[in-house]
């Protein structure tokens, strides 16, 4: 099993990217009063259907063809149902596909979320292509980095040139510090 939540999004994404998709929404959701962290991963890729849903959850079903097994999905899955929360699978061919996993906050089973600053950033500067929404809130503050806005003022300069690198991680560490107050999730 993997030791960060944010290790899940990171294989539930790259699952978006296989998929052809040129838009992934990340949402990262605290609410203390109600006791979950919620995440969301959405993607315009090239969508399952309803019979490659119900197996996606399965361990020894996998698209891939470099090995016989898919854990990523259904390690997430377990995750988030192993601290009383939920887990679900949205689909549709050529539309696209959301994963929704709520955790019980204070589960003692409940995984850290890890480094979500460093893996958006991976994310966002690893695939250019690519347009990410990713949007994190702690108990109503909350900061959203969409890729398609800094497209705009950049225009052709990749992502992965070192300024432009350097600023997205500062942009998503201050932000997250500022949303969360320093709180460790």
């Amino acid at each position: 099993m993997m030791t960060e939540i944010s290790l899940n999004v990171l294989d539930v994404v790259q699952n978006s990217i296989c998929a052809k998709a040129d838009m992934i929404g990340v949402s990262v959701a605290v609410d203390s009063i109600r006791d979950t962290l919620e995440i969301i991963i959405s993607d315009n890729g090239c969508g399952m259907t309803e019979e490659q849903v119900k197996k996606v959850v399965d361990p020894f079903y996998t698209t891939r063809t470099t090995r016989a097994v898919g854990l990523g999905i259904p390690f997430f899955k377990y995750a988030a149902e192993s601290t009383g929360g939920s887990f679900t699978i949205c689909s549709e061919p050529g539309k696209g596909t959301v994963v929704t996993a709520v955790f019980v906050l204070s589960h003692l089973d409940r995984m850290p979320l890890g480094d979500m600053t460093g893996t958006m950033h991976m994310l966002i500067t690893g695939n250019n292509a690519i347009d990410f929404l990713y949007s994190y809130a702690v108990d109503g503050k909350s900061f959203t980095l969409d890729t398609r806005e800094f497209r705009e003022i950049l225009g052709d300069v990749p992502f992965d040139m070192f300024e432009v690198s350097c600023y997205i991680k500062e942009y998503l560490q201050e932000n997250k510090d500022y949303v969360d107050e320093g709180r460790y999730i």
